[in-house]
């Protein structure tokens, strides 16, 4: 018995090492290709804060955030993983995933942890924006068919599950949400005759204003203060820049002045001084992300891999 007893232990403490020994490896290896994508990120500017963005340079769509200390990879799966988005208040991540086939809108805590699906219809869920009170988040729902294609926004509370289409009296196509930091507005693409442009709606007149009339404008964002939207559009050099303009639609102003390049997806620093973007030669938007002077117009490099590198939110 004594031997029997032995031999169990000494299998028990091998068995244990082995497991050790195996956690060790896969944290070798996590740690391997988080400090070979490193290589991508020398930004020319110290920033403060964190940036998320969706990337497909290790394969598939995953979220990956950086700050002055590096690269990490927030997500890690089979599916597609895009459109992440802070809460307000810092303490989660919204985004759109596929892992049941269609997209549906998902949350997760700001480390990669917790993460609780939101929506669970068989419409395909996009672009998510949180509401200020960091429990309400507004989507582009597509609700057509195979004859008539249809998206328009919707907003549900992510505890109580409870969903309701926020524009009723829009019947073109709407998409892309952005909140202002009040509640009061919401900007979005909507679409054109011809084209698409960013367009306002007020949550209390119930009314939709187009703020840009050129069909050539797109991606609105409210700056952390309300005052100012950043946008792009392609009425300059009919590729796509990062432009400025007031809340109300006044005052239009071309912030990045690139011939040669499509840069697209604009997001605000915390502070309102700079915008983080993503800058391609082709419209594929494989390019890199690039940061923006709010007050001075330059352009400084940030990171950029050998993939799709788009979507960025700043907290």
């Amino acid at each position: 018995m004594r031997r029997n007893g032995k031999f169990v232990f000494i299998f028990l403490v091998c068995l244990s090492l082995l497991c050790m020994c195996s956690g060790e490896n896969k944290n070798a290896d996590d740690v391997f290709k988080e400090k070979a994508a490193q290589r991508f990120f020398h930004p020319e500017i110290n920033f403060k804060g964190k940036i998320i963005f969706q990337s497909d340079f290790e394969g598939n769509n995953e979220i990956y955030m950086i700050s002055m200390k590096g690269l990490e990879k927030l997500t890690d799966n089979d599916w597609q993983d895009e459109y992440p988005v802070w809460s307000p208040d810092g303490k989660k991540i919204a985004f759109s995933a596929n892992p049941n086939g269609n997209y549906d809108i998902f949350t997760m805590k700001a480390d990669g942890s917790d993460i609780r699906q939101i929506t669970t219809s068989s419409r395909k869920e996009m672009t998510p924006a949180w509401f200020p009170d960091n429990e309400t988040i507004a989507y582009a729902k597509n609700m057509g068919s195979a004859f008539r294609n249809k998206d328009f926004i919707f907003k549900i509370d992510i505890h109580t599950k409870k969903t309701q289409q926020i524009i009723q009296d829009f019947n073109r196509k709407n998409i892309v949400p952005w909140v202002s930091p009040d509640a009061s507005l919401l900007t979005f693409t909507g679409k054109r005759t011809l084209g698409w442009d960013v367009a306002v709606y007020d949550m209390k007149k119930k009314e939709v204003e187009f703020l840009e009339q050129s069909g050539k404008s797109c991606r609105g964002r409210f700056s952390p203060d309300g005052k100012k939207i950043a946008y792009v559009c392609s009425l300059a050099d009919g590729k796509g820049d990062v432009w400025l303009m007031n809340a109300d639609g006044s005052q239009k102003t071309r912030l990045t002045k690139r011939d040669d390049t499509y840069d697209y997806f604009p997001s605000w620093s915390p502070d309102g001084k700079f915008i983080v973007f993503n800058s391609s030669l082709k419209h594929n938007h494989i390019g890199k992300l690039c940061i923006v002077d709010v007050k001075t117009g330059e352009v400084f490099f940030l990171f950029d891999s050998p993939g799709n590198d788009v979507y960025p939110d700043w907290n």
